[in-house]
């Protein structure tokens, strides 16, 4: 019998995926891979982010990709900004959650958003006034809770730290990330049970990185310790492809694998995978970047039965 509890969403794409690629997509574009991806039965889609458009111009019509984003019952659409200012843009639109980035390590903090960690804690005291204000709600994505590039290991107390700031800040929910894709099983479990055992009613949710092929299976030991949703991209795009290393493992948890190994364990999912294969397949034509999934490259298991044997 399955022990397993499914998560209450899946969130795939568009902005961690098509953030890393850098020729920009259409709006247009990225509207039908959005169409795609709500066909497959993602209900929860993270859209588009507020970063400054110098910064990053693949998201320059974050405003228009929301207005025009399709409406559909028990879909919520979430952004990511980088600031206060970034926050207010957002309010100003339709969308439904703010999603507000803290690294736990101040390297990072300080190479991604050129600020400390606890200036982005203050920042996200007036993130949560300005989003609840305008009627959204906020979640807190931890980065590099566990490992950081350039440095290695994550204390735990430091982890705790930003995790009680963004919950008395009256975050409404968080999520773990995996940020350089060297994480184990055993600190994502770990973290995901400590952040439930200290505050039981919290929404928490794990963003997956793929860099030593450990994606799947933190997964599956989040999911084991109540992980709330997992957090994965269209063939594996996206991730910080500025760090060293072949580009097929530096990039985010392929969600269609993740729901290949999910569905194989008798955990429903709700996705229809043929359908998000295609989503896949029209990512690939518009960027130009392969999947890296071991199901768009080594086919599923129907097809591998249904193959003929070479004459």
């Amino acid at each position: 019998m399955n022990c397993w509890r499914p998560p209450t969403s899946w969130k795939s794409g568009l902005r961690d995926g098509l953030q890393a690629v850098l020729d920009v997509l259409s709006a247009d574009r990225k509207l039908d891979i959005l169409t795609g991806v709500l066909d497959a039965g993602f209900t929860t889609v993270e859209i588009t982010s507020f970063a400054h458009p110098k910064v990053l111009p693949q998201f320059a019509d974050a405003e228009r990709l929301i207005a025009e984003a399709p409406r559909r019952g028990g879909v919520r659409y979430k952004a990511l900004v980088p600031n206060v200012r970034g926050a207010q843009r957002a309010c100003a639109t339709s969308i439904d959650e703010i999603v507000a980035v803290i690294p736990v390590d101040p390297g990072m903090a300080l190479k991604n958003q050129n600020a400390t960690p606890e200036k982005l804690l203050a920042d996200f005291d007036d993130i949560v006034v300005e989003a609840h204000r305008a009627g959204k709600t906020v979640s807190a994505a931890i980065a590099t809770a566990f490992f950081s590039p350039c440095r290695g290991a994550v204390d735990v107390a430091e982890l705790d730290h930003v995790v009680t700031r963004v919950v008395e800040a009256g975050t409404d929910s968080l999520y773990l990330a995996g940020t350089s894709g060297m994480e184990t099983p055993t600190e994502f479990a770990d973290g995901v049970r400590r952040v439930k055992g200290r505050y039981p009613g919290m929404p928490v949710g794990v963003h997956l990185h793929n860099r030593n092929g450990h994606a799947a299976v933190n997964a599956l030991a989040s999911l084991a310790a109540g992980a709330d949703w997992l957090e994965g991209s269209f063939g594996g795009l996206g991730g910080d492809m500025w760090f060293p290393g072949d580009p097929s493992v530096l990039g985010n948890a392929p969600m269609e694998d993740l729901v290949v190994l999910f569905e194989s364990l008798g955990i429903t999912t709700g996705i229809d995978l043929g359908a998000f294969l295609m989503v896949v397949q029209k990512v690939e034509t518009y960027t130009g970047i392969p999947s890296y999934s071991f199901v768009s490259r080594g086919g599923t298991r129907h097809e591998l039965a249904d193959a003929q044997w070479p004459a």
